[in-house]
């Protein structure tokens, strides 16, 4: 009776808070609705100095706010895609005097960061001036500001020039303790992934991958860098060397920085630029309502060339958590695209470490299948690795950015047995009934046998192999050169170019030309798939699930261990992965 009464009051108080969201909500589309086109319009027209934010994550896809209607924030979430063409009219936009770089440190990877600092490069074209402001500057929000024409720093401010560092935790002391026992099986002697469950430190394979993607994307800082400071690579090279840059004056002798300013002096060199006196407000416009604004190219035509983004780890059938490639949804998206007579060409936005191997077949198999109706190209962001590069094999074209991470062709299964920790610390045994060998496999309960081992790694042995006909057969290489450049290896997309593994380097926009031109058409309009998350559903599925409660601790965990989330993820993520054979990589490359 208890728990009965437990779980009613749990519901009860559910539904409470749902109606009171739910009423909210319409309380204030009623009061909104009148004039949320007219809000829209005055911002961007109104607007004349752009504002991006680098501490805010830039996704592939745009995302709804329909909470945002009880605040004052922005109701549309730009996604790249939305930033980059926001940048291209803004460039035209005789509204638009100026950007706003605001510089604090940036969660978005490297190949995003390249990506829009490109597009700000395109738009210093327009002779409309691009300012940088920051107190705590990161590596990678330099990296961004570098394209400005002058960054500014508070004078009591940070700006790190320290070179890259990859850390990775290993539990492998952790299992011993807690008499956890791994059983690994991996193809590719760079597939790392299992590492931090049987190693204590980086092995030597993995050691060498990391510093070569980690000199790579160095390079790529030390150009830019070099390009603002008018100082050579090597002499910027070796102020990080000696950690030369530790003070604000450093930073303004070494010219990284234009000027020690506090943000009312940054305000009065933006007004010399507008025109506007000092009693007058600046008129800011936030990148996300300018790209909302007018989202799309505002083309007519019956011709058109498809997006379709996949963001996220691999998984199977339905997405349960926000920014996942479920193969279910995923496969109902390419299926509309396939259909759709007006799409004469398909480019498939990949941004994943990998996941589930079955997952990543299922989503190939439809890529495959819409190839047979129309072209098929293939843009790489931050990541296309392991099965982000197995759905992305058999495309006509692949384009990364010089700083995307891709490759890691390899597979790996694990399984966790429990016998040891239930019985020595719990005093809990286990028996079983069964009348076949493999009954009960793969199981927890107990280690595998000899024979059920060699079974587990022909399967991951298996899986692999087809990975790399996949290689052979959509990149046109021989399996001996594909074998010597798998290996579970991670490499940039510098790197992938030279052996064979993407076509050309570009962003999105490029993957969209060159799809339009296998095609050959010239007038079209590009379409998206699929349709803006929207916080407001991903609220109420977490209700509809019964698991607001998880989702809130889950959030008061992230917030409390700060950049150890994502360890706590890793092991954490286990539950999914435990005997299923999986392509990821064997870590996200979190460099600031």
């Amino acid at each position: 009776m208890k728990e009965f009464f437990k779980s009613f009051f749990a519901s009860l108080l559910a539904i409470i808070v749902s109606g009171f969201i739910l009423v909210g909500l319409v309380i204030a589309s009623i009061v909104s609705l009148s004039k949320s086109v007219t809000e829209k319009e005055d911002k961007k027209l109104n607007g004349n100095v752009l504002v991006i934010d680098l501490s805010k994550s830039i996704h592939e896809l745009g995302e709804n706010n329909s909470l945002a209607m009880l605040s004052n924030k922005s109701g549309y979430e730009a996604g790249l895609y939305d930033v980059i063409n926001a940048l291209g009219r803004a460039k035209a936009d005789a509204n638009i005097k100026g950007i706003l770089l605001k510089l604090k440190p940036s969660p978005n990877g490297w190949a995003t960061a390249q990506q829009l600092k490109l597009a700000l490069d395109d738009f210093k074209s327009s002779h409309k001036f691009i300012y940088a402001y920051g107190e705590d500057i990161s590596q990678g929000a330099y990296y961004i500001a570098s394209s400005a024409d002058s960054v500014y720093l508070n004078p009591a401010g940070n700006l790190e020039l320290k070179g890259f560092a990859t850390v990775m935790p290993f539990f492998k002391g952790t299992l011993d303790k807690l008499e956890l026992q791994p059983e690994i099986f991996y193809a590719g002697k760079f597939k790392s992934a299992t590492e931090p469950f049987r190693a204590e430190k980086i092995s030597e394979p993995n050691r060498l991958q990391i510093m070569a993607y980690q000199n790579g994307l160095w390079n790529q800082f030390l150009d830019a860098t070099s390009k603002y400071t008018n100082a050579d690579k090597a002499t910027v090279n070796d102020w990080a060397q000696k950690g030369s840059i530790q003070f604000p004056e450093d930073a303004l002798k070494a010219k990284m920085v234009a000027g020690l300013l506090y943000w009312d002096e940054v305000e009065q060199r933006i007004r010399a630029k507008t025109g506007q006196k000092e009693s007058e407000a600046i008129k800011y416009v936030n990148i996300n309502d300018y790209a909302n604004a007018e989202k799309g190219d505002g083309k007519i035509s019956d011709k058109r060339v498809a997006v379709i983004f996949a963001e996220g780890d691999i998984v199977d059938g339905e997405q349960n958590n926000d920014r996942e490639i479920a193969s279910k949804d995923i496969c109902e998206e390419i299926r509309k695209a396939a259909k759709d007579d007006r799409i004469k060409a398909v480019v498939l936005r990949v941004n994943s470490p990998g996941g589930s191997a079955l997952a990543s077949e299922v989503i190939l198999r439809e890529l495959v299948l819409l190839k047979k109706k129309k072209h098929l190209v293939v843009s790489m962001g931050d990541y296309a690795a392991s099965g982000g590069y197995y759905i992305s094999s058999m495309a006509d074209s692949i384009f990364a950015m010089p700083n995307t991470i891709t490759g890691s062709i390899g597979v790996f299964s694990m399984l966790f047995s429990i016998d040891k920790l239930m019985k020595n610390k719990l005093g809990v045994t286990f028996d079983e009934v069964k009348n076949a060998p493999y009954a009960d496999m793969p199981t927890t309960s107990r280690l595998l046998t000899a024979d059920e081992a060699k079974r587990m790694q022909n399967s991951v042995d298996t899986i692999y192999e087809r990975f790399k006909n996949h290689v052979v057969d959509g990149r046109k290489l021989s399996l001996a050169n594909v074998d010597s450049i798998a290996q579970g290896r991670v490499w940039t997309g510098t790197d992938a170019l030279g052996i064979g593994l993407v076509d050309k380097l570009g962003g999105l926009d490029r993957a969209i030309a060159s799809a339009a031109s296998l095609a050959k058409v010239t007038d079209y309009k590009v379409v998206t798939f699929p349709e803006p998350y929207d916080k407001l559903n991903s609220l109420l599925r977490r209700f509809g699930a019964k698991t607001d409660a998880s989702a809130a601790v889950k959030a008061a965990i992230k917030e409390e261990m700060g950049e150890g989330y994502q360890w706590y993820k890793q092991v954490q993520d286990l539950r999914r992965v435990n005997g299923k054979a999986q392509m990821m990589m064997p870590f996200r490359v979190n460099v600031q």
